[in-house]
């Protein structure tokens, strides 16, 4: 027998979630179909238990500089294991919260991997349902290269699998993944080395927060390897080296982490079967509706390669679930300006242009606006953190069209800020605004 609702979600991560939920307060009959645990690659494998490590070595660099305010702090060491405890317990509870949602919302749950039987009907391990509209929105996850030895490498999955924290630890990779990682393994004590293929990391973001990253890395004890192409990973007893094409090799490493990008989860989907379009690497192709070439089938998240992160994918399910179901016929999410933060040590924020694209896009019609400077938190400190920002304006009236940070509480400050360069303000609209003294964000609003 076959089960009928209005709508079929396809994935239960956070973009899926949202949208089925939204569609059911508007009325809509709705499933969701997830094979793994509820919450995605964000609960499960990202964002949420990243923070987590994030935090833990964020309190190992406030112990190191407590003593500078006359605290007498020893520290005996770090029981990585018992965060990891203490972490996946906290996650555990988080999919039941979601399972729970769920249930609130009237939303039915199947557990288990969906495929097309065609446009309309899809299979979970051998029952069909059908549905008046389907969502795809099954995320991705991490590429492993296809060279010699490259299963002796861990993904970002694997990083939240360690039951230790190696001693010696090497990450490949120049994207936000591989300098996150990189800052938690260094900041609770590994050896840590970023082995880049190019020239250095976070290549498609502003200048300034590229050298500034680098910078901070350096002075914290990383080591940063350019021009480093993979060709084989060999284990020994020793540990495993990276042997690059132009001969060099590196190592011996307790753990080697790939973060090298992510690919769509698409593959048992049969997207084929129902007539849905994907692109060459399996990333679904939508309009600026989240369209797909079907008309009743529509995707957004991850799967469809468009700024992949969790707050745009649960931003894009619920505005789909209001032009589908809440009448809102206008209703869909711009995907320009969007704030992004890295959880570097220090963290980044950025939003809106970075300076070379806007110079491309304005040409000399372009100014830019920017500091450098210590924090008071490193008032007594001889190792000082540097902040650093960057204003990004363009015509007579100085729009706003970048802002970027890097620097302690460079995270929580964005999302203010953010907001003020998407409603268009200008130079003069931060000059206007009175500082808040003795802050790190008074910066932003006092730049000559």
């Amino acid at each position: 027998m076959t089960a009928s609702f209005d709508l079929i979600v396809i994935g239960g991560g956070s973009g899926g979630l949202a949208h089925a939920q939204r569609a059911a307060e508007y009325g809509a009959k709705a499933a969701v179909i997830e094979s793994g645990p509820l919450g995605g690659t964000c609960v499960n494998v990202g964002c949420v238990p990243k923070k987590i490590m994030w935090y833990t070595a964020n309190y190992a660099h406030l112990l190191e500089h407590a003593g500078d305010f006359g605290f007498d702090v020893s520290v005996k060491g770090h029981a990585w294991s018992d965060v990891r405890k203490k972490r996946d317990a906290y996650i555990s509870r988080l999919n039941d919260v979601y399972e729970k949602n769920l249930d609130r919302h009237d939303v039915t749950y199947l557990k288990g991997q969906a495929k097309f039987l065609d446009s309309t009907t899809v299979d979970v391990d051998g029952q069909q349902y059908t549905a008046e509209k389907i969502v795809i929105a099954t995320g991705g996850f991490p590429i492993i290269p296809r060279i010699h030895g490259a299963q002796h490498g861990i993904t970002s999955d694997g990083f939240f699998q360690l039951p230790e924290r190696p001693q010696k630890v090497a990450l490949i990779g120049s994207g936000y993944v591989a300098v996150e990682l990189a800052g938690i393994f260094n900041g609770l004590g590994s050896d840590t080395s970023v082995l880049v293929r190019k020239d250095g990391v976070l290549r498609n973001f502003d200048s300034m927060l590229r050298s500034e990253l680098e910078a901070a890395m350096k002075s914290s004890g990383m080591t940063l390897e350019t021009g480093v192409v993979p060709h084989e990973l060999r284990k020994s007893a020793d540990g495993v080296r990276v042997i690059a094409e132009d001969g060099r090799e590196f190592g011996d490493y307790d753990a080697i982490v790939w973060a090298v990008g992510r690919v769509p989860n698409t593959e048992n989907l049969d997207l084929e079967v129902a007539g849905v379009e994907a692109d060459g690497y399996g990333f679904v192709v939508t309009d600026e509706w989240q369209n797909t070439n079907v008309e009743h089938i529509f995707a957004l998240g991850d799967v469809t390669g468009r700024a992949a992160l969790t707050p745009v994918a649960i931003a894009a399910g619920r505005r789909l679930a209001d032009r589908l179901y809440g009448g809102m016929s206008d209703r869909r999410l711009e995907y320009e300006c969007i704030p992004t933060v890295i959880f570097t040590h220090p963290p980044i924020g950025t939003v809106g242009l970075t300076e070379g694209q806007a110079r491309e896009q304005y040409g000399d019609d372009v100014k830019v606006y920017e500091t450098r400077f210590s924090p008071m938190a490193y008032a007594f400190s001889e190792n000082k953190i540097p902040t650093a920002m960057k204003l990004v304006t363009t015509g007579r009236e100085e729009r706003i069209v970048g802002c970027h940070i890097i620097g302690d509480g460079a995270d929580e400050m964005l999302q203010g800020f953010a907001v003020a360069v998407r409603m268009g303000a200008t130079k003069q609209h931060f000059d206007d605004t009175v500082a808040i003294h003795p802050t790190s964000a008074e910066e932003l609003v006092t730049m000559r």
